[in-house]
């Protein structure tokens, strides 16, 4: 399959993604992109991705199963399917949000906005990579990166539009956090606990989501984890770490492979 795919087995993405534990990363994702109020008020809001969020985050997954694993053709097709519709999906804000006043603009391919949707996955990614499977090195990060620069290309962000290196894209995030922009609005703070933290699960998977969310606030930035309204303090900080350092030095090396990898990765994660 590498052959016709995008990434091969021995790439970073692959290599970070194969990983069941990086199914943590994604609530943080979530949330770190409502964080930001042009992307909720206008673009979540407005397109009806929220109307039916888990159908809507199943065939998210989907289109990057089929970047990371699935043949080139699949997530061209897959992916010119969503720059079309992004491509359609533009308007203003109907009220002020944080710093961004009611009427303005925003479009679902406009770059800077579609940048922070691939930047939020990464930062997560690799922020629950590193805390719970191993630490990655600066040329290890910078090879992630640049796999994930592929996957902005398809999603319709050119090479100038993204940073250059993995120490750039650390300076955007940097810059981002430090703007001003982020703002949870009272919405995104309703609706984000909502869909995030409670999704509709059996009641004997409850404690794991319990668990999961528990993760996901200790992850999040501090302001941003203060905008949502989470409580936090160094006693629950130190039972995220020392619960991180159980996994990556205990759990994760131990499993074996059916259960450590996602069944996309096949038989050479497995092995």
């Amino acid at each position: 399959m590498s052959r016709t795919s995008y990434f091969t087995d021995d790439s970073l993405l692959r290599r970070v993604h194969r990983e069941k534990v990086a199914a943590l990363s994604g609530p943080r994702a979530l949330l770190m992109m409502g964080a930001h109020p042009v992307a909720f008020e206008g673009f979540f809001m407005a397109t009806g991705s929220l109307d039916d969020p888990y159908d809507r985050l199943r065939r998210t997954a989907e289109v990057m199963d089929a970047i990371a694993w699935g043949p080139k053709a699949d997530a061209d097709r897959m992916t010119a399917r969503v720059r079309a519709m992004h491509a359609r999906a533009r308007g203003t804000l109907p009220r002020a949000a944080g710093p961004f006043p009611a009427g303005t603009p925003w479009a679902a391919d406009d770059p800077a906005l579609l940048l922070w949707i691939v930047a939020c996955l990464v930062d997560s990614a690799v922020l629950v990579h590193e805390r719970y499977v191993e630490r990655l090195t600066p040329s290890e990060r910078d090879a992630y990166w640049a796999d994930y620069r592929v996957v902005g290309r398809l999603f319709g962000l050119a090479d100038a539009d993204m940073p250059q290196t993995w120490a750039d894209f650390q300076a955007y995030m940097s810059d981002m956090l430090g703007s001003g922009d982020l703002v949870v609005t009272p919405t995104a703070r309703q609706v984000g606990i909502e869909v995030v933290l409670r999704p509709p699960v059996p009641l004997k998977v409850r404690p794991l989501v319990e668990l999961a969310n528990f993760v996901t606030v200790g992850l999040l930035p501090g302001a941003i984890r203060r905008g949502y309204g989470f409580s936090w303090d160094p006693a629950r900080a130190l039972a995220v770490r020392g619960g991180a350092e159980y996994v990556k030095r205990v759990l994760v090396p131990l499993l074996p492979g059916r259960l450590r990898y996602v069944a996309s990765a096949g038989s050479s994660a497995a092995a």
